[in-house]
């Protein structure tokens, strides 16, 4: 008898004619101690699956049974770990912890339950803030106290909606591993929704893909044939995992493709085929865009940021020092603090400069101005203006000489270059958030910039809008070769988009740790990126950078160069909780 299984789970939102199919004839079968990712992507009806396991909510058809006995409502033997953390804000640790404990071991002595809630604490690493109160504790201990009440009700199986999806990529890290050893030890069983391929390979025994909505349902079964325990640096040289995680990124791009496909066909075309689908970009465009200076056409120098604390000056970067050429693409990466935001808002001119300076096209920056283009992880549109307004809004600005034909020509071509020929006159509001962030994408474009600024663009979005919008961009991008400049927590996405990945080192005083050439061809994709004979030697040089400054402002060990990566020693030091 399996221990959890689901048989032909349907589930609908809604009444009448507006009655959505969420899930389809879901059917799983998952065995006592199994660890199981679930990788489901925005609108597939994730937390749906999660909410009806943990009877949250009731399934329109199909039964739900858990050791054979039909799931009718929650209980706890069920663990549930949601985005939120959903703390109450007046308690301490040990006080949201005891709440549940409480509730549901009211039998038991008052030191047995305070055993259980301490047995928890001490589970996640956190004894010693357990009298802090969540405004006290960073997004990631404030995870590790919602995984602790799960855990503290020693439940019989544990599901965790994409409870690491908030994070930072070095807190993500660490709770991956905690979430693996408190697996290990246990061996309870566990259903994990996630966006992340990888962190479904470094966790589970079984992924399995959920399909776009509406009437999602469960696809292909990719089983993880890798020893345990899985280090995610030595893992980047393991054969098996490089098939799987290519095998399900195509599988999962296959499914984009199909549900793009489907919507296209739903979409009314316009009746008129706009004048801008044409090569290249138009003539004012062009014109605007050009600059004798090649070398040196953006210099760093010596830059340096500092703000003044009660304690004192705080250095959060200290000597940026970089040349780029023009049409050069550089990535921005390193751990949480390490000033690649504060880098990139001095050049944008949001954020002065304490020291050093900045030269763009040979003169000074010294404030914000349209010469730079910016795309933020938020895209910050004007909700009561049309797509085409937004972008609009820049434009009559930066060619206020063009006449009015050349200015909605600009407008519509990048509109139609990232996707929204159709989309152009519908309100920001009503547009989705991957829709919204194309929008952000066109008007930064559309400004003719000497420079590109992209501020983690795609933080904010699910795997499969990211991989979409990564393709648009550097479809874009091919044709205008504007010197950019992006920053990212996405090692893939550093590599996949960027002729230098440029690491910095921790803060304070952060700067420049190390520069990457990626001479990879181009145009990129990210099939082609995977198939790439060296892109696991880029990746995993950007990985022992991360890793080797993981623990704190100075590295464990020397730096590994690309032409001898050593990707299974690298040891990993514990970080204070506080630096989460």
């Amino acid at each position: 008898m399996a221990f959890l299984e689901l048989r032909n789970v349907s589930k609908s939102h809604g009444i009448g004619n507006s009655r959505t199919p969420v899930l389809e004839n879901v059917n799983l079968t998952v065995e006592e101690g199994e660890f199981v990712a679930i990788l489901g992507f925005s609108g597939s009806g994730k937390t749906t699956l999660i909410s009806a396991i943990a009877g949250l909510i009731e399934a329109d058809k199909g039964e739900i049974l858990l050791k054979g006995a039909p799931v009718t409502g929650p209980g706890p033997d069920r663990g549930v770990v949601f985005q939120s953390y959903s703390l109450m804000p007046w308690l301490t640790v040990q006080g949201n912890i005891a709440l549940a404990v409480d509730e549901i071991f009211s039998g038991e002595s008052k030191t047995q339950r305070r055993q259980r809630v301490a047995a928890a604490i001490a589970m996640v690493g956190l004894s010693h803030a357990a009298e802090r109160r969540p405004a006290e504790l960073s997004g990631g201990m404030r995870q590790r106290v919602a995984v602790a009440r799960a855990l503290a009700t020693s439940p019989e199986i544990l599901l965790l909606d994409e409870p690491l999806s908030a994070l930072d990529a070095l807190t993500r890290a660490k709770l991956q591993d905690e979430i693996e050893q408190i697996w290990s030890r246990d061996r309870k069983t566990v259903i994990l929704i996630t966006n992340d391929v990888d962190e479904a390979l470094l966790l589970a025994d079984r992924v399995i893909p959920l399909t776009t909505g509406p009437g999602a349902t469960l696809g292909q079964d990719f089983r993880v044939d890798i020893p345990r325990p899985r280090d995610r640096s030595a893992m980047n040289d393991n054969e098996s995992f490089k098939r799987l995680r290519a095998e399900i990124t195509q599988y999962l791009m296959d499914i984009g493709a199909t549900a793009a496909a489907a919507a296209d066909e739903s979409v009314a075309l316009p009746q008129v085929v706009p004048i801008t689908r044409k090569d290249p970009p138009p003539k004012v465009y062009q014109d605007s865009a050009k600059s004798p200076i090649s070398d040196g056409y953006v210099e760093f120098s010596g830059v340096r940021k500092v703000y003044p604390t009660p304690k004192g000056p705080l250095t959060v970067v200290d000597g940026f020092d970089i040349k780029l050429k023009q049409g050069e693409f550089i990535s921005l990466i390193g751990h949480s603090g390490c000033g690649k935001s504060t880098v990139l808002s001095m050049v944008a001119g949001l954020t002065g400069i304490s020291g050093g300076g900045i030269i763009l096209d040979g003169h000074e920056v010294s404030g914000a101005g349209p010469d730079r283009g910016v795309v933020f992880q938020a895209p910050s549109l004007m909700p009561w203006l049309t797509a085409r307004q937004n972008v609009e809004l820049g434009v009559e600005r930066v060619y206020p000489h063009a006449t009015e034909r050349d200015r909605r020509d600009i407008v519509e071509y990048y509109l139609t270059r990232v996707g929204l020929a159709d989309a152009m006159d519908r309100s920001a509001k009503d547009l989705s958030n991957g829709m919204k962030q194309r929008v952000g994408i066109a008007r930064a474009f559309a400004l003719s910039p000497k420079l590109l600024l992209l501020d983690e663009p795609f933080g904010m979005l699910d795997s499969l809008t990211r991989w979409d919008l990564q393709e648009v961009l550097m479809e874009v991008w091919s044709r205008t070769q504007v010197t950019s400049i992006c920053v990212t927590h996405d090692v893939d996405e550093a590599i996949l988009l960027a002729d230098k990945v440029v690491m910095m080192t921790n803060g304070p005083n952060a700067r420049i740790g190390e520069i990457m050439e990626v001479d990879l061809p181009r145009p990129r994709s990210r099939r082609a990126l995977l198939e790439h004979p060296d892109y696991y030697r880029y990746r995993q040089q950007v990985l022992q950078f991360l890793a080797d400054y993981e623990g704190g402002a100075t590295p464990k060990k020397k730096e590994t160069p690309i032409t001898a990566p050593d990707p299974v020693t690298a040891t990993k030091a514990k970080a204070e909780d506080e630096a989460a």
